[in-house]
């Protein structure tokens, strides 16, 4: 076989490579979120994806490694949907109360949409501390949490904090704990329930007034 047939020949197998393995670890990823990290052993994984548990080992060595692989895939695709869902030169052409209710508003849903499966990441990310895998981890939430402050940064002029970028920070983090709090790892709040918004729409209205009103901007004609 000449070097063009060669190369010809390993296009379509490649192509079938990498579909393989998307698949794999969407099926991976949809058993980690219904089972937990527990419950996404190799054999219920290899089930879901239409595999032998063979098939999995001759790609990852272990659970573990294919999970690290699921994580990081997750992370870098969120990572760019972020970046290529608005710039900050965009962003700073809506107003600030209806940017941060909509931005604060998606991120309740998405909390709540995919709960099970970042409450299984949060729990698989904690048991690999001091690892590569945890610092890259860490890295895709530092990139996400920077880019988010750019976004809001584009509404400085808005702001009456004495400093904007601090301010943005703490908010947003503010943000992203209820919501771990609340949404992500919920426990029994007990009487402090009757304290808490009663749905969802009603912790965001919450978490837009708290972010606005901590960043020094009025929710001019809202409620």
């Amino acid at each position: 076989m000449t070097p063009s047939r060669a190369s010809k020949s390993l296009v379509p197998q490649q192509a079938r490579s990498r579909e393989s393995l998307r698949k794999l670890l969407k099926a991976a990823a949809e058993v980690l979120g219904q089972h937990g990290v527990e419950g996404a052993t190799i054999p219920r994984i290899a089930a879901h994806a239409g595999l032998t548990p063979g098939a999995i080992y001759r790609r990852f060595r272990d659970k573990d490694a294919l999970l690290e692989a699921v994580v990081l895939g997750i992370l870098e695709r969120q990572d760019e949907r972020l970046r290529l869902g608005i710039a900050p030169a965009a962003a700073g052409q809506i107003p600030l109360p209806v940017f941060a209710e909509q931005f604060i508003g998606s991120m309740v849903v998405s909390q709540r949409a995919n709960a099970p499966l970042l409450r299984a990441i949060r729990h698989f990310v904690h048991g690999k501390t001091h690892t590569p895998f945890a610092r890259k981890a860490a890295r895709y939430e530092t990139r996400a949490l920077e880019w988010m402050v750019e976004l809001f940064l584009s509404h400085q002029p808005e702001m009456s904090h004495p400093e904007p970028r601090m301010a943005v920070s703490m908010g947003l983090l503010m943000v992203a704990s209820t919501l771990i709090e609340m949404v992500v790892l919920p426990t029994d709040l007990g009487p402090i329930k009757a304290f808490m918004p009663k749905d969802d729409q009603g912790l965001k209205r919450e978490l837009t007034r708290a972010f606005l009103s901590y960043v020094g901007c009025p929710r001019i004609g809202r409620p």
